[in-house]
This record gives C-alpha cells, sequence and structure tokens, in this order.
C-alpha cells in the first residue's frame, strides 16, 4: 500500500466512509501518488476546529455548505459531527434551511447586482425569509452561515451586506474570517468526496 492510499483511507475512515469507497478524482489522486492529499486531509480536519468560532458553529458551517454544494457524503458526516458538538435538530435543520435560502437569495440579488437596472431594485423579491426573523441558532451566527454560503455561491451584493451585518451585530473579522475559510474547505473537499 503507497502512502496515497494510507492517507485515502485515513480520510474516509475520519469521516465514516468505506475505505473501498473511491471517486474518479480519489482515484487520479490515489494513481498519481499527489501531494495534494496530505493537504486534502489536513484542510479537512482544519475544517472541525477554530479559535474563533466554536466546534458546533464550526460543525454547522460545514453542515449548511455540504447542503448547499448537494454533498452526501459530507452532509451525513457533517450532520452526525454536529449532533456530538450537542447541536440540537433546529440548529441543524436551520442549516439545511439557510442553504436552501440563501441558493434562491444568491440568485436573486446575483442577478440585481449583475444588471444594474433600479427597476429591478424596486420590484418587490416575493421571497419568504421567515428563517432569518428569529433563527435557533441566534441572530449573528446565522449571519455568519449566511455569509459563508453566499461566499461559496459567488453573490458580492448578498456577501457584502451580510459581513456589514456582522460587523454590526458586533462579530469580529476573524470569526467572519473563519467561517469563510471553513464553507472553503469544505467546498474543496467535496470535489473529491461527494
Amino acid at each position: 500500500m503507497n502512502e496515497s492510499t494510507e492517507i485515502i483511507n485515513e480520510i474516509l475512515q475520519s469521516l465514516g466512509i468505506d475505505q473501498a469507497y473511491r471517486t474518479d478524482c480519489l482515484t487520479l489522486l490515489e494513481k498519481g501518488e499527489s501531494r495534494y492529499l496530505r493537504d486534502l486531509k489536513l484542510n479537512l480536519a482544519s475544517t472541525l476546529t477554530s479559535e474563533h468560532l466554536s466546534a458546533k458553529e464550526c460543525a454547522l458551517i460545514g453542515l449548511s455548505t455540504a447542503i448547499g454544494n448537494n454533498n452526501s457524503l459530507l452532509t451525513q458526516f457533517f450532520t452526525r459531527y454536529a449532533e456530538e458538538q450537542d447541536a440540537t435538530a433546529a440548529e441543524t435543520g436551520e442549516a439545511a434551511g439557510c442553504a436552501s435560502l440563501l441558493a434562491s437569495n444568491n440568485v436573486f440579488y446575483r442577478f440585481r447586482h449583475f444588471t444594474q437596472k433600479e427597476k429591478y431594485g424596486q420590484i418587490p423579491a416575493r421571497i419568504r425569509m421567515q428563517l432569518m426573523a428569529k433563527p435557533a441558532t441566534g441572530k449573528e451566527f446565522f449571519e455568519l452561515m449566511s455569509l459563508a454560503i453566499s461566499a461559496v455561491n459567488g453573490c458580492q451584493m448578498c456577501v457584502n451586506a451580510h459581513e456589514d451585518s456582522l460587523i454590526k451585530l458586533g462579530a469580529t473579522e476573524e470569526r467572519i474570517f473563519d467561517a469563510v475559510r471553513i464553507a472553503s474547505l469544505v467546498t474543496a473537499a467535496g470535489k473529491v468526496i461527494f
């Protein structure tokens, strides 16, 4: 067994996935004995901890990102991890709802931003967003998840709006940065494991 196979097996074991599992991408990395596998292993592990977020918050951001990326295996992993960190069903459900709501918001507001037409800004969005009104995870953390998902989805207008809200709510830039870092690493892992 070469080092690449050992690293893949360690990654899969940490995620609770059978070690026989392979995607085309994992197979290419394994056959090419890619050094990226070490990075992938360390990056994935670093999604679970932060100096500025609790383990539960890391798990919920990971979960929301995995759901937003339609990644079943990472969704299952981050659901288990969130539950191990005492996330409630309401909180994990909210992470799922956030991913779905932000998918619509990011498309809609990105369209408004791209067109730069005043008329589109005057027409009511007619997108229900009750989830944002009284989030189970609290306003600041829901905004943090929303920002992370908006960054993944590439909506500049939404990223700016959520970041502004977070600063006004007292969030630190380090906290904001870590949320986006985790979302970016979960997204990257999802290109290899899905």
